[in-house]
Protein backbone atom coordinates (compact mmCIF):
# COMPACT_ATOMS: atom_id res chain seq x y z
CA UNK A 1 0.00 0.00 0.00
CA UNK A 2 1.63 3.27 -1.07
CA UNK A 3 0.15 5.37 1.74
CA UNK A 4 -0.65 3.88 5.11
CA UNK A 5 -2.81 5.68 7.61
CA UNK A 6 -1.01 5.87 10.94
CA UNK A 7 -2.61 6.32 14.34
CA UNK A 8 -1.41 9.92 14.40
CA UNK A 9 -3.16 10.61 11.09
CA UNK A 10 -6.35 9.04 12.40
CA UNK A 11 -6.26 11.18 15.55
CA UNK A 12 -5.58 14.35 13.56
CA UNK A 13 -8.40 13.65 11.11
CA UNK A 14 -10.74 12.78 13.98
CA UNK A 15 -9.96 16.03 15.79
CA UNK A 16 -10.57 18.01 12.61
CA UNK A 17 -13.88 16.17 12.18
CA UNK A 18 -14.91 16.96 15.75
CA UNK A 19 -13.85 20.56 15.22
CA UNK A 20 -16.06 20.87 12.15
CA UNK A 21 -18.94 19.19 14.00
CA UNK A 22 -18.65 21.48 17.03
CA UNK A 23 -18.35 24.56 14.82
CA UNK A 24 -21.40 23.49 12.82
CA UNK A 25 -23.38 22.92 16.01
CA UNK A 26 -22.21 26.28 17.34
CA UNK A 27 -23.52 28.01 14.22
CA UNK A 28 -26.80 26.08 14.23
CA UNK A 29 -27.39 26.84 17.92
CA UNK A 30 -27.41 30.60 17.37
CA UNK A 31 -23.65 31.13 17.36
CA UNK A 32 -22.97 29.53 20.72
CA UNK A 33 -19.61 30.87 21.84
CA UNK A 34 -18.55 27.77 23.78
CA UNK A 35 -19.16 25.34 20.92
CA UNK A 36 -17.42 27.64 18.44
CA UNK A 37 -14.40 27.94 20.73
CA UNK A 38 -14.22 24.14 21.19
CA UNK A 39 -14.55 23.66 17.44
CA UNK A 40 -11.64 26.03 16.85
CA UNK A 41 -9.47 24.31 19.44
CA UNK A 42 -10.21 20.87 17.99
CA UNK A 43 -9.56 22.02 14.41
CA UNK A 44 -6.27 23.74 15.22
CA UNK A 45 -5.04 20.77 17.26
CA UNK A 46 -6.11 18.35 14.52
CA UNK A 47 -4.29 20.32 11.82
CA UNK A 48 -1.18 20.50 14.01
CA UNK A 49 -1.23 16.74 14.63
CA UNK A 50 -2.04 15.89 11.01
CA UNK A 51 0.61 18.11 9.41
CA UNK A 52 3.12 18.09 12.24
CA UNK A 53 4.01 20.97 14.53
CA UNK A 54 6.81 22.37 12.36
CA UNK A 55 4.77 22.27 9.14
CA UNK A 56 1.82 23.90 10.91
CA UNK A 57 4.08 26.68 12.17
CA UNK A 58 5.43 27.16 8.65
CA UNK A 59 1.88 27.25 7.26
CA UNK A 60 0.78 30.01 9.63
CA UNK A 61 4.00 32.07 9.43
CA UNK A 62 4.61 31.83 5.68
CA UNK A 63 4.93 35.22 4.00
CA UNK A 64 2.15 34.51 1.48
CA UNK A 65 -0.26 33.43 4.25
CA UNK A 66 -0.03 36.51 6.49
CA UNK A 67 -3.47 37.79 5.48
CA UNK A 68 -5.05 34.43 6.21
CA UNK A 69 -3.26 34.04 9.53
CA UNK A 70 -4.15 37.56 10.65
CA UNK A 71 -7.82 37.19 9.75
CA UNK A 72 -8.03 33.73 11.36
CA UNK A 73 -6.47 34.93 14.63
CA UNK A 74 -8.64 38.06 14.58
CA UNK A 75 -11.68 35.82 14.06
CA UNK A 76 -10.67 33.73 17.09
CA UNK A 77 -10.35 36.92 19.10
CA UNK A 78 -13.81 38.11 18.06
CA UNK A 79 -15.34 34.77 19.05
CA UNK A 80 -13.74 34.98 22.48
CA UNK A 81 -14.96 38.57 23.04
CA UNK A 82 -18.55 37.63 22.18
CA UNK A 83 -18.81 38.75 18.56
CA UNK A 84 -19.25 35.28 17.04
CA UNK A 85 -20.78 36.30 13.68
CA UNK A 86 -17.89 38.61 12.81
CA UNK A 87 -15.46 36.00 14.14
CA UNK A 88 -16.87 33.21 11.97
CA UNK A 89 -16.76 35.39 8.85
CA UNK A 90 -13.12 36.30 9.50
CA UNK A 91 -12.19 32.71 10.29
CA UNK A 92 -13.79 31.40 7.10
CA UNK A 93 -11.88 33.95 5.04
CA UNK A 94 -8.68 33.02 6.86
CA UNK A 95 -9.24 29.31 6.23
CA UNK A 96 -9.81 29.87 2.52
CA UNK A 97 -6.61 31.91 2.26
CA UNK A 98 -4.53 29.54 4.41
CA UNK A 99 -5.72 26.26 2.91
CA UNK A 100 -6.37 27.49 -0.64
CA UNK A 101 -3.46 25.46 -1.98
CA UNK A 102 -4.89 22.23 -0.59
CA UNK A 103 -8.29 22.33 -2.34
CA UNK A 104 -7.12 20.47 -5.45
CA UNK A 105 -5.66 17.67 -3.29
CA UNK A 106 -8.84 17.50 -1.22
CA UNK A 107 -10.94 17.31 -4.40
CA UNK A 108 -8.89 14.38 -5.72
CA UNK A 109 -9.20 12.63 -2.34
CA UNK A 110 -12.98 13.16 -2.28
CA UNK A 111 -13.30 11.67 -5.78
CA UNK A 112 -12.13 8.32 -4.37
CA UNK A 113 -14.81 8.14 -1.65
CA UNK A 114 -17.62 5.98 -3.12
CA UNK A 115 -20.83 8.02 -2.73
CA UNK A 116 -19.35 11.46 -2.15
CA UNK A 117 -17.00 11.08 -5.11
CA UNK A 118 -19.84 10.23 -7.47
CA UNK A 119 -21.86 13.24 -6.33
CA UNK A 120 -18.87 15.58 -6.71
CA UNK A 121 -18.08 14.20 -10.18
CA UNK A 122 -21.71 14.66 -11.20
CA UNK A 123 -21.73 18.25 -9.93
CA UNK A 124 -18.41 18.91 -11.62
CA UNK A 125 -19.75 17.67 -14.96
CA UNK A 126 -23.01 19.61 -14.60
CA UNK A 127 -21.15 22.84 -13.84
CA UNK A 128 -18.70 22.25 -16.67
CA UNK A 129 -15.56 21.93 -14.55
CA UNK A 130 -12.37 20.36 -15.83
CA UNK A 131 -11.25 16.85 -14.84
Amino acid sequence: MPYEITEQTKVGAGLIGFGILFSFLGIILFFDRGLLALGNIFCLTGVAILLGWYSTLQLFTSRRNYKGTASFILGLFFIFVRWPIVGIILELYGCFVLFGGFWSSVKVFLYHIPVIGWVIMLLDRMLGGSN
